[in-house]
């Protein structure tokens, strides 16, 4: 249940609640309310049906069957259920980073004219992580290697080499622990095909083999997240510093407003380019200020962060901007897109759009997109948005007039360039020195996703300014990033009011050495979930400047709202590389003592990461607090 009653902290939700009412259209926290009480052993994931004899329940209490038909005790089903989650968690961001990967190929091989790779450098940068020369060979010819050098961690079949955007990412000496664990993947694809074939009826058996089975197919995650996000920047630029605006405020009245909701910018980037070309086409039509393109979850993270285009919301609220009545089109790709937005757009003018053939909604429109026609997908789908405008009906018009400030674009590059304000020569030097000297406690990392079973952004809230008191650096990503931006915490003012002093003076000297007239924001927005690898890489250049490995750095990783299997990948592979990992939702493990014990026990044993589950969001910043801590006092500083 959310606590007291409320159900967001974001005033737009409660805003726009009796819209929702008055249209007869139940939201998600309506739903949420019909769903209750949830299944008891649905919650401890005790409830099998991997196989048409079941479903099985086994209570874990003794009060009832102790094993399902075949004989699986409640250790095994937990297990399995688990990592079946991580699996598709895993394809979901490898499939994304596979995307990607064959658009750069594509555009290597002249098949995909719209595009054009912005960011050479990245490339480059990108060209060394996978072993490709670049030495006299065209932009073309090394995009073209990098694509296939890419590619090759999805389809390698040598077990004994691993995956290299894996290899090249960690320290050597995470990557020594990785590979004696034997849980370094050397293919994404066969990683999630085993935990699907070792999980099926009659195969694996053993809770532990399972969950070790489960960090190899978290690491596939990480792997097809960190390409994902690497050459992304490499096609449509390296995010720096913008500044932008979050809530639903965003939205114009007077302006064909087209939001891009999902995870993939592919498409995304051309309806911004599409949305300037066709200005006078929507003017004509009547909306005197132009196409007003915003963000909703993570495909708005991605344009935040590259283009400053404003958010308008995250994942729970999604569906308030149709209920502006305002919006004309709603354009969405792959993940975390509700499918009653199809049912939704009924109500009002808007135009639905789906666009990619893995994802289609009942009541959509559907354009499928193919990189060889981009920019023509992207026109169609502008001129849907025009054509919309016109019908809109001004007496269904609401738009909440709220929106904060945002400073966003903080990939790990942007904070390196920030740092080489006070010193050009070793950026990351003055990092180092105020963790050492204590001006910097820590670093936290926010991640994951919204969910009805606590008050909207609330949880994210709380932790950030407890922990930002105590002078820990924020850094978020996803749906966390897009709490912070709308309660504007991503701005220099949240840091003067919320920022222990001696964090303060080192985020103001690294704003003014990098010409801002103040600090750097309480939190930095790193991008969207697949994004989460930028902390990351920013994690291991610290550690490969001190020579310790991950799990010895004062670094956790929280995610309040957990909700999706990919939340799960996320925070496995986390404690993977040796963070303590904070989950703010009780994750559906209880009914197995072992997998519990696992997970938050004895996993520090072999990765020196671990699992913090707390609902409480004020003992869960003092939680990370005290982890942090503890890193600090091991590290003897």
């Amino acid at each position: 249940m959310t606590e007291k009653g409320k159900i967001s902290c974001d005033e737009c939700v409660n805003e726009l609640m009796p819209v929702a009412r008055k249209v007869g259209f139940d939201t998600a926290w309506d739903r949420y309310e019909a769903q209750l009480p949830q299944c008891g052993f649905g919650l401890l994931g005790v409830c099998c049906k991997l196989c048409w004899k079941g479903p099985c329940r086994v209570n874990p209490l003794g009060d009832g069957p102790d094993r399902g038909v075949c004989g699986a005790d409640v250790h095994t089903i937990v297990a399995r259920n688990l990592i079946r989650g991580i699996a598709a968690g895993a394809a979901a961001h490898s499939d994304h980073g596979r995307h990607i990967a064959k658009t750069l190929l594509e555009i290597s091989e002249g098949h995909a004219p719209d595009y054009t790779i912005k960011d050479e450098n990245k490339l480059y940068k990108a060209a060394e992580k996978v072993n490709v020369s670049v030495q006299g060979k065209s932009v073309n010819q090394i995009a073209k290697e990098v694509a296939k050098a890419t590619l090759e961690d999805f389809s390698r079949q040598d077990e004994g080499i691993p995956c290299v955007w894996l290899d090249k990412t960690v320290p050597a000496s995470r990557m020594e622990k990785l590979s004696r664990a034997g849980v370094a993947p050397h293919n994404i694809d066969a990683v999630v095909a085993d935990i699907m074939a070792r999980t099926h009826v009659g195969t694996d058996a053993d809770p532990v083999n399972l969950l070790l089975a489960g960090l190899k197919a978290a690491l596939a995650d990480y792997t097809g997240m960190y390409l994902a996000t690497e050459l992304s920047d490499a096609l449509f630029g390296t995010p720096q510093p913008v500044v932008t605006a979050a809530n639903l405020g965003v939205i114009k009245e007077n302006a064909v407003n087209i939001a891009v909701n999902g995870h993939n910018p592919l498409l995304s980037e051309f309806i911004c380019d599409v949305a300037l070309e066709l200005k006078d086409e929507a003017v004509k039509a009547g909306a005197t200020e132009g196409i007003n393109i915003i963000g909703v979850c993570c495909t708005g993270n991605e344009v935040l962060m590259r283009r400053g285009i404003p958010t308008a919301t995250n994942y729970l609220s999604q569906e308030l901007p149709m209920l502006t009545g305002a919006v004309d089109a709603m354009v969405v790709d792959v993940q975390c897109i509700m499918p009653s937005l199809g049912k939704l757009q009924e109500c009002f003018h808007t135009e639905l759009i789906t666009t990619m053939n893995s994802c289609k909604i009942p009541g959509a429109k559907h354009i499928e997109f193919h990189a060889a026609t981009a920019a023509e997908s992207a026109r169609k789908i502008v001129r849907m948005g025009i054509e919309a405008y016109k019908r809109r009906d001004p007496g269904k018009v609401n738009i909440p007039q709220r929106s904060s400030t945002v400073a966003g674009g903080f990939s790990a590059e942007a904070i390196i360039t920030a740092l080489e304000g006070l010193d050009a020569q070793d950026p990351l030097k003055p990092l180092v020195d105020n963790i050492v000297n204590g001006n910097i406690q820590g670093v936290t990392l926010f991640a994951g996703c919204n969910t009805t079973k606590v008050t909207q952004d609330m949880a994210y809230i709380t932790i950030a300014k407890e922990l930002a008191k105590k002078n820990v650096l924020l850094l978020a990503t996803g749906c966390g990033a897009g709490a912070f931006a709308k309660a504007g915490l991503m701005t220099m003012e949240a840091t003067e009011s919320f920022a222990g002093e001696s964090l303060k003076a080192v985020l103001t000297a690294i704003g003014k050495a990098a010409g801002l007239s103040g600090p750097l924001p309480l939190v930095l927005h790193m991008g969207s979930c697949v994004d989460n690898t930028r902390a990351v890489s920013l994690a291991t250049a610290l550690a490969n400047k001190i020579g310790v490995d991950l799990d010895k750095l004062p670094v956790v990783a929280s995610a309040p709202e957990c909700m999706s299997e990919k939340a799960v990948a996320i925070g496995t592979w986390a404690v993977t590389l040796g963070f303590p990992t904070h989950l703010g939702v009780v994750p559906q493990v209880l009914g197995s003592s072992v997998v519990t014990d696992v997970l938050t026990n004895k996993l520090k044993d072999i990765t020196g990461g671990y699992f913090i589950v707390e609902t409480d969001p004020t003992a869960a910043a003092a939680k990370l607090y005290n982890a942090i801590k503890q890193r600090r006092q091991e590290l003897g500083i």
